[in-house]
């Protein structure tokens, strides 16, 4: 069915075209995309419109990717909604929690399959410790610690990142641009309170936003953990600590495997990404899962509503920079 699907993808930025081309990997051939700037929309080689509107009108898509700005999302979305057409979301969901229940709502009286983007979920890494987690291979999980860090200058070496989304006041920043880790770790362990969170500034590249944040959930379950998001440093790291009962897990995205350690403290098994496993291969598997799921009529693995879970913990943590900025204003009186 896939190559039946209408597909409409608003944005064509990086993840708009990667979504793109791998929409096309995919088989799907009845494509189109919508965005206001012109350059970028002849790069698509597809049809194009620059007014949401009417590529909904004249395109009639099964399917929209909204892949615009942060700011825009919630209003594509339910526009596509009301339209009829199912509905993936680039991450985040949004900067503020206006719509977002609308969009839920609009989503459920049509009848609408939704999805946020949560790539991550589909790395091969990451795949692998909720398999072994649910599987019990170390016990009850006790604490875990999830990470990212990486540097924003680095991402789009085309474009300037100070003029870039990540960098706008309201809905840039480290901890919404980097919610991944966020969303895995409701993943793993269900729902979750924020015990505490700090963040510093990204003065350190020169933009007026969150640059680095420390995240301390208590999931209902009773696992703690600490999340750390970051976009200011000069290397790239992603890693990932699960303690349990009865051993622990370490994934770490530049060394390629989960390490699963058992009762005695020594290495049991290692889990190797698969041959040919590249960084897009998470994406393809994302699409891959939203077309399917719309094909055959059932939810997403992770809908809106589980989406403004996500936002809620990211929106919350971000306020301790507003706390933040009040103490480093005092301490400078």
């Amino acid at each position: 069915m896939k190559d039946k699907f209408s597909i409409l993808v608003s944005g064509c930025g990086s993840i708009g075209m990667r979504h793109l081309r791998n929409l096309k990997t995919l088989g799907v051939e009845n494509l189109a995309v919508c965005d206001p700037d012109k350059a970028s929309m002849d790069a698509s080689g597809v049809r194009s419109f620059d007014d949401l509107s009417k590529a909904l009108k004249e395109v009639k898509p099964d399917i929209v990717f909204i892949c615009s700005p942060t700011k825009c999302h919630v209003e594509q979305a339910i526009k596509a909604a009301e339209f009829g057409a199912h509905v993936f979301i680039e991450k985040p969901l949004s900067y503020t929690l206006d719509g977002t229940q609308e969009l839920e709502n609009t989503a459920n009286k049509n009848g609408v399959i939704t999805m946020v983007g949560c790539n991550m979920r589909f790395h091969h890494g990451h795949a692998t410790i909720k398999k072994l987690i649910d599987a019990g291979r170390i016990g009850k999980v006790i604490s875990a610690r999830i990470q990212t860090g990486s540097y924003l200058p680095s991402w789009r070496l085309k474009a300037d990142y100070r003029l870039s989304y990540s960098s706008d006041q309201e809905s840039g920043g480290a901890v919404l641009d980097c919610i991944h880790e966020i969303c895995l770790a409701l993943w793993y362990f269900g729902p979750a309170k924020i015990l505490h969170s700090e963040v510093i500034s990204a003065d350190s590249i020169g933009i007026p936003v969150d640059g680095l944040a420390e995240i301390l959930l208590k999931h209902d379950c009773g696992v703690l953990s600490s999340v750390h998001l970051n976009f200011i440093q000069r290397d790239r790291r992603r890693l990932c600590q699960i303690i349990g009962t009865e051993g622990s897990l370490y994934w770490d995205w530049e060394k390629g495997a989960v390490d699963l350690y058992g009762k005695d403290g020594s290495k049991e098994e290692s889990f190797l990404e698969p041959p040919g496993w590249d960084a897009n291969s998470m994406f393809l598997l994302e699409a891959e899962h939203f077309l399917s799921a719309v094909e055959n009529g059932v939810e997403s693995c992770f809908p809106v509503s589980a989406g403004i879970e996500a936002l809620k913990i990211a929106l919350e943590a971000r306020l301790s920079r507003v706390g933040a900025s009040a103490r480093r204003a005092t301490s400078d009186e």
